[in-house]
């Protein structure tokens, strides 16, 4: 793997490979995981926990001045005034890991100011680390990755997720199933969002829809799609979706399709929720995303890191000038 990471990344890297070593050691003997039940459908294990605390371990120790952000422990852990915060899924695809289906992965983001700077999705059966710095572009191992060429819904194969949990409308998300799997070449189910976004931008898939997720589930992937070439956003085509509970992606041409089909049944909450005017022209979903991030934050500048940091290898990233 290449040495010339942002010290950043290089923690997140390190964390990652830590909470996957604790996932692969448990995988051996899966029976013997204890198990405990959140919400209908929604369990997490004592390797969820272990994972996680190492994680947090691991980032405290770099970098005690920041924020955390984790599936478990929700905001108890680090500084709650940070401008820094660090958004985790210590095991995305927890029900998969406790049926011994090998499809689940490590999530770690870092997110400065409220934009994501750099993105780790580590899947430990598969030994692939997808990983991407804000502006440096993504990467699978060490080899460069870009979404697929595919223009047209008709010939791309759809990632997806299904409603599991309590009170999720299952009939809205079977009316998106629908229409969508009707004008695509198929659509696939495997039960880890980091992954399947992940899968989006290596080009293995070329879309993919789903509602109920939280931002620990897609802010890394988030960052690699698009520094993959790809696109994400809400059903609306607008790029608030971290915190909405609904998220598309895909390359830039099926993106916008997408969102053509997924509109009609966002849930996005704005603050002034005017109707459009009548007769007015509907937005390009690919050109919206585009004006919407031209107004992100500028990539974070690297924080010095403390005397006793964990050592890591690469160029600092000087200090943005106030």
């Amino acid at each position: 793997m290449s040495t010339n990471l942002h010290p950043m990344l290089n923690i997140a890297v390190k964390a990652a490979r830590a909470a996957g070593a604790i996932i692969n050691r448990a995988s051996l003997d899966v029976d013997k995981v204890q198990v405990e039940q959140k919400g209908v459908n929604d369990f997490v294990t004592e390797v969820d926990k272990h994972a996680e605390a190492v994680i947090v371990e691991t980032v405290l120790q770099a970098y005690p001045g920041h924020g955390i952000l984790a599936e478990e422990s929700g905001r108890e852990l680090g500084a709650k005034d940070s401008e820094f915060v660090w958004i985790i899924d210590p095991l995305d695809g927890t029900t998969n890991f406790i049926h011994g289906f090998p499809q689940y992965a490590v999530s770690i983001a870092l997110a400065w100011r409220g934009v994501v700077q750099q993105a780790v999705v580590y899947d430990p059966n598969r030994n692939d680390l997808f990983y991407a710095s804000r502006g440096r572009g993504a990467f699978l191992n060490d080899r460069r990755i870009r979404v697929s060429k595919r223009l047209r819904l008709a010939d791309s194969l759809i990632g997806t997720g299904f409603p599991f949990r309590k009170g999720d409308n299952f009939k809205r998300y079977m009316k998106m199933f629908e229409e969508i799997s009707q004008q695509c070449a198929g659509l696939r189910r495997p039960g880890a969002a980091s992954l399947d976004l992940c899968y989006v931008a290596a080009g293995w898939y070329d879309g993919f829809f789903e509602t109920g997720l939280s931002p620990w589930d897609i802010a890394a992937a988030s960052l690699i799609i698009t520094e993959a070439g790809g696109l994400i956003g809400n059903f609306s085509g607008e790029a608030d979706f971290l915190y909405q509970r609904e998220v598309v992606a895909g390359t830039p041409k099926v993106y916008g399709q997408l969102v053509n089909i997924l509109a009609p049944f966002t849930r996005v909450i704005k603050e002034d929720d005017k109707p459009a005017a009548e007769g007015a022209a509907k937005p390009d979903a690919t050109d919206a995303f585009v004006a919407a991030n031209a107004e992100a934050a500028p990539a974070a500048p690297a924080e010095p890191k403390p005397r006793k940091a964990i050592k890591v290898a690469g160029p600092r990233t000087p200090r943005k000038p106030a």
